[in-house]
């Protein structure tokens, strides 16, 4: 059964992290190795977090992630030139997160796409914590 293809929300921000495809992340089978997958989506939405929020609020709250399911459609080659991550957030239940992102290669075709489940948790206790209600706009269109 063919995936669908997760498209942004309307009422989202989308933020656009480029990505490099490095020597290291080539598997034996000549292809970036599903590990980097995973960094790639850890790698987006700590960039989206850490360009929204000041020093002060990221010092007050962190994200642990603590589900990730990826979906590859093709393979991203050695030397693949102009790969972008695309990442947006989903609605906030309680101390939960979703986001999504979408690797695409040179020419904006998807390779592959994920979502990540995230809890918003205290720095200093590690302690879930519910989304404030001032923490979503910023994450808006």
């Amino acid at each position: 059964m063919a995936k669908a293809q997760l498209e942004p929300r309307a009422d989202r921000e989308i933020f656009i992290v480029p990505l490099e495809v490095r020597p290291e992340h080539i598997d034996d089978n000549g292809h970036v190795n599903n590990v980097v997958y995973v960094g790639w989506l850890q790698d987006a939405g700590t960039a989206h977090w850490n360009a929204r929020f000041d020093a002060r609020t990221r010092a007050r709250w962190s994200w642990v992630a603590v589900r990730h399911e990826i979906d590859y459609f093709r393979p991203l080659a050695p030397g693949a030139a102009g790969v972008k991550a695309r990442t947006w957030v989903g609605e906030p239940r309680g101390p939960r997160f979703d986001r999504y992102v979408r690797i695409e290669d040179g020419d904006g075709r998807l390779c592959a796409q994920g979502v990540s489940e995230w809890v918003l948790v205290d720095a200093g206790t590690l302690r879930p914590h519910r989304v404030p209600p001032d923490m979503l706009p910023k994450f808006e269109a």
